[in-house]
This record gives structure tokens, C-alpha cells and sequence, in this order.
């Protein structure tokens, strides 16, 4: 079973920089896809990026991309997301997630954390 915990939320102002953490349960970061997603009040759960199990290659949709970056440390079992250049779309709750390669779908999910961006 896979165990994800997300941390780093908060208020921030249009602009500035967050750093989100997942802390995953052992071996998962070097297992499987980690993604992060985000759900803004009232709208459905999007997809943010990814990076890859086997190697630190990221992805990123067009909204987040040039202004947010995902890494890992593998040893620690952690993803982040770095959030920089914040504007106040980003507000949402964002999501941790894991999926096995062989699986077409994220299956793990840690609990949340808010983001919030003031303008």
C-alpha cells in the first residue's frame, strides 16, 4: 500500500513562491510516476505534471509550465513542487499522486494541502 503526505501549503501573495513536499511511503518515488495534481472551488481536479520513476524526466501542463517545477529525492522518499511566479488561478487544493507504470491511471492519493495566492 502506498502512503502519500503532502505538506508546504499556504497563503501567499501573486507572484511569490511555494514549495509543496509529498512524503511518500518507502520506495514509492523510485517505483512509480508521481503526479501532482490541483482542484480549484467548484471545478474539477487537474492535472499539474509528473515526474518519471526511472529517471527525474517531468512533465507539465500548459498553465503551470516555465513557472512550476516537480523533483524527487529518492532517498528521502519526497516529491516537491516548486511553485514560482504565482498568480491567483493557482489558487486550489493540491494533490500528491502515484501510479505503477504498468497502469494507465493514478491509484495513491495523499490528502491535500491548500494553496491560496492573493492578488
Amino acid at each position: 500500500q502506498v502512503h502519500l503526505v503532502e505538506s508546504g501549503g499556504g497563503l501567499v501573495q501573486s507572484g511569490g513562491s511555494l514549495r509543496l513536499s509529498c512524503a511518500a511511503s518507502e520506495r514509492t518515488t523510485s517505483t512509480y510516476y508521481m503526479g501532482w495534481f490541483r482542484q480549484a472551488p467548484g471545478k474539477e481536479r487537474d492535472f499539474v505534471g509528473q515526474i518519471n520513476w526511472n529517471n527525474d524526466n517531468t512533465y507539465y501542463e500548459e498553465p503551470v509550465k516555465g513557472r512550476f517545477t516537480i523533483s524527487k529525492n529518492v532517498a528521502a522518499d519526497t516529491v516537491y513542487l516548486h511553485m514560482n511566479r504565482l498568480k491567483p488561478e493557482d489558487t486550489a487544493v493540491y494533490y500528491c499522486a502515484a501510479r505503477h507504470p504498468l497502469k494507465s491511471r493514478y491509484e495513491y492519493w495523499g490528502q491535500g494541502t491548500q494553496v491560496t495566492v492573493s492578488s
